[in-house]
């Protein structure tokens, strides 16, 4: 019988420190400054304007928690970090990092308030404007957030565009598109499909400028509108990226159905997101991320794979399975 250990309590129970390391190097763009050249501790310390008292050990920490490399005195990034952390690659993922810093930081600080209530803790809680309707007014500050959701959902993307059957299909509808890096992803993989990015207009012009990038505004196009007052487009396959987690249960159940609607025989509606385990004891993340929409939405939550083939199967789907992509994330495929 092993002994007790207070080792996983105490990672856990002051975890926000190595958290909030993370996202103030984030925010001081240490990452990004490093991945123009390594450096010593003096000039880096006094290009992100760094104290005496503290650069030492906010570096070495980093170090220990495996987030930078340092030899001979001189710090540079880890490969992980020097391809996510900077700002000025692609793959920069640092924004979502960024919006986590800014804002959920802090209204983490209200889980309890958020458990006791049932009731979301963001912006809006305190009778402020909903934080996504000053989003999609600012263009700039939309892109940014958009891209950070891109880089946070590349690993899933690029797998469903090798895993799904795509051969068996011609085209594609990505509801919720964001910046469109799902249906980029499956339209670079597979040549033959034609895709739809389906999004609010203000989208438009962000979806526009990363197809164009990507070479393929000939056979992918934006289609404007919202999925609560319109059908959605047609097409052989509806995909849904971590877009059923922001609603309650009736949303969910109408998206599904819609889903059902827009699709042939033979067609499929494909789901992914950081589906939790059947069991609800593995997927951390999953339910931690469930947690997060507590704070953030009116009604939105986190399910396993279980309940989405449930609810494919009430929509008319005769058969759904679940798949694992990368990660915590996970796909559920309804057939029609």
């Amino acid at each position: 019988m092993s002994q007790p250990s207070a080792d996983q309590i105490l990672q856990i129970g002051m975890g926000f420190w190595a958290s909030k390391t993370l996202l103030s190097a984030v925010e001081i763009e240490l990452f990004t400054e490093l991945a123009k050249h390594p450096e010593p501790l003096e000039p880096l310390s006094g290009r992100l304007g760094l104290h005496p008292r503290s650069a030492r050990d906010f570096l070495d920490a980093l170090v220990a928690l495996g987030l930078l490399e340092r030899k001979d005195g001189v710090y540079s990034n880890t490969p992980s970090t020097d391809f996510f952390l900077d700002k000025n690659k692609p793959s920069y993922l640092g924004g979502i990092f960024e919006m986590a810093n800014s804002r959920l930081y802090g209204h983490w600080r209200h889980l309890t308030t958020a458990l006791r209530t049932g009731e979301l803790q963001n912006e809006a809680s305190q009778g402020g404007e909903s934080p996504f309707v000053a989003l999609y007014a600012d263009p700039q500050r939309l892109k940014t957030f958009l891209k950070a959701m891109t880089g946070i959902s590349r690993g899933a993307n690029m797998t469903i565009a090798r895993q799904f059957p795509w051969k068996d299909y011609k085209s594609a509808v990505d509801v919720g598109t964001a910046q469109g890096d799902l249906i980029t992803q499956v339209a670079l993989a597979n040549p033959h499909i034609a895709g739809t990015g389906f999004d609010l207009p203000e989208v438009a012009p962000i979806f526009e400028e990363y197809v164009q990038q990507n070479s393929i505004a000939d056979r992918v196009k934006f289609a404007p509108g919202s999925f609560f007052d319109m059908p959605l487009p047609k097409a052989d396959v509806v995909m849904m990226g971590h877009i059923l987690h922001d609603w309650d249960l009736p949303t969910k159940k109408m998206l599904i159905r819609k889903a059902y609607e827009a699709v042939p025989a033979g067609g499929a509606l494909v789901v992914y997101e950081s589906i939790i385990d059947d069991d609800r004891s593995k997927n951390a993340f999953g339910l931690l991320m469930s947690l997060n929409m507590l704070i953030e939405t009116p009604g939105g939550f986190d399910y396993t794979g279980a309940e989405c083939v449930s609810w494919m199967q009430e929509a008319g789907f005769h058969s759904a399975r679940v798949e694992h992509l990368v990660g915590p994330e996970s796909m559920v495929v309804g057939i029609k």
